[in-house]
């Protein structure tokens, strides 16, 4: 009689999973399938509970950081992430000390600050981001 709950909790936590797409219960999804296939072969109930949280903590430990890490690798940066790596042009003389500067960037105006060694960045000169920090962007610029 008891294989039939860790069936019902394999399901359980797949719905869950199908729900949320948080790559949490997918892993306990897989510790309940081998205590099903546990309490298959007769396996007393608190070894099929040992065997549901030890399955269930192994692959939460050691497969969900590489999932994640393959998962992230082809997601498409978006919005402020796609700017990094993008050239514009000065259309304020940037100047960390006096806290000034604007660069125009894919029609856009954003305040600037120099990320670079040199102390000013002129007008009309060309820079690349390399961080967007809240309402400004870092560049440097392009020799």
């Amino acid at each position: 009689m008891e294989p039939i709950y860790w069936l019902i909790a394999v399901g359980v936590f797949l719905v869950l999973e199908m729900v949320t797409l948080g790559l949490t219960t997918v892993w306990f999804a897989g510790g309940a399938f081998v205590a099903f296939t546990a309490g298959l072969l007769n396996a007393p109930l608190w070894i099929q509970i040992v065997i549901f949280l030890a399955v269930s903590s192994l692959l939460l430990i050691f497969t969900r950081p590489v999932v994640e890490r393959h998962l992230n690798n082809s997601r498409t940066k978006t919005n402020v992430e796609s700017m990094v790596g993008r050239q514009g042009k000065v259309t304020e003389e940037i100047d960390n000390f006096s806290q000034t500067g604007k660069i125009m960037l894919d029609g856009m105006e954003w305040s600037a600050r120099n990320a670079g060694p040199e102390e000013k960045i002129p007008i009309n000169a060309s820079v690349e981001v390399k961080e967007v920090r809240g309402a400004h962007v870092e560049v440097t610029l392009i020799h």
